[in-house]
């Protein structure tokens, strides 16, 4: 079940949202990228305004973009036209239908006691041997930030055995420093994982 608080705040921020993003997610998309055929069928999870999907869409692959949020789904409609439609994690009920699983400062606002079953479901959704890339805000435990947003905030530790615990093999996860719409220096955690084949 999505958070209401934070639902609510990227309903009414989604243009000031929208226009932060200035630039695609672009080392670690590419990184992505690399690891599927051309033309593969991605989808994106929390697609924000479009940027990412257009980057991908730009190189040929077939992109489903996809964000919970209406309002921030018609700023990425702006950008990508008919390729961004509304859908929330729960919503999810597609079976060997990707190729690929994007998924950019996303998941890092389920609830953390519903990520297994995201997770099990999104391995549902990518054919064998699919790849799955999501990132999240590194911590110790949920919480909010000065915004009132929620954060799972895993560990690495918990959210290698959640992932582990949902069915997906071939783990590597990569930290980085960044920056968020908040301005404050992150520790960033990227996990990319496999569908078993």
């Amino acid at each position: 079940m999505a958070d209401t608080d934070t639902m609510r705040f990227y309903a009414e921020n989604a243009e000031a949202y929208a226009r932060h993003r200035t630039r695609p997610t672009r080392q670690q998309l590419d990184a992505f990228l690399a690891q599927v055929e051309p033309g593969a069928r991605i989808l994106e999870l929390g697609c924000g305004n479009g940027m990412d999907a257009h980057y991908m869409l730009e190189r040929g692959f077939d992109v489903d973009a996809t964000d919970g949020t209406p309002e921030l789904v018609q700023a990425a409609r702006q950008r990508i036209g008919d390729r961004a439609r509304v859908m929330r994690f729960d919503d999810l009920d597609a079976e060997n239908a990707y190729d690929g699983v994007w998924a950019a400062a996303s998941l890092l606002h389920a609830p953390a006691s519903d990520l297994p079953t995201i997770l099990a479901s999104i391995r549902r959704a990518v054919r064998s041997s699919g790849v799955f890339v999501a990132s999240f805000k590194s911590g110790e435990g949920e919480g909010r930030d000065s915004m009132g947003r929620y954060f799972n905030y895993p560990s690495a530790r918990s959210l290698e055995a959640t992932y582990r615990a949902a069915g997906w093999t071939d783990l590597g996860l990569e930290k980085s420093m960044a920056g968020g719409y908040d301005g404050l220096a992150t520790e960033w955690l990227w996990m990319t994982a496999r569908c078993p084949s």
